[in-house]
């Protein structure tokens, strides 16, 4: 009968350590988006884990969020995202079609940001400029830059 039950209490902690070792979390992640224009659209992230997957623009998730919650140009949001390094881009999509519009020289007309950085120069950053650990900053700052 002991022996039973100490079978049962060390295969019921076994499959425990199982399930816990093999339990991905996801944390919420506060998103805080400022210099927003205008209040037409819909708000596009994109989140990408290493430099090739963001010069091939092949996010692992995408967020669309709309803007009714928009107050003095800025809005927070929440995301479900696992406790990693990433970069996360942001583009206003003031005219609602998911991309990106830009001129005919390739110069954005729409909004766009990057995790805790913001452009400058005209020169796209690379992965490093705006990558992003969650384990250690939970909260990420985008700042919309408009050309």
């Amino acid at each position: 009968m002991k022996r039973t039950m100490l079978l049962g209490i060390h295969l019921i902690a076994g499959v425990l350590m199982i399930f816990l070792s093999s339990y991905k979390q996801n944390k919420e992640t506060e998103v805080k988006i400022t210099g927003i224009r205008s209040a037409r659209g819909q708000l596009v992230l994109a989140v990408f884990k290493d430099q090739a997957s963001y010069d091939a623009e092949k996010p692992c998730k995408t967020f669309l969020f709309d803007k009714k919650d928009l107050l003095n140009g800025s809005l927070t949001m929440k995301c479900e995202l696992e406790a990693a390094v990433y970069g996360i881009t942001l583009v206003d999509d003031e005219n609602g079609n998911g991309k990106i519009d830009k001129n005919l020289i390739g110069i954005p007309k729409e909004g766009f940001g990057f995790s805790n950085f913001f452009m400058e120069k005209l020169k796209k950053p690379t992965f490093d400029d705006f990558k992003v650990d969650l384990k250690s900053h939970p909260t990420i700052d985008i700042k919309v830059k408009y050309m």
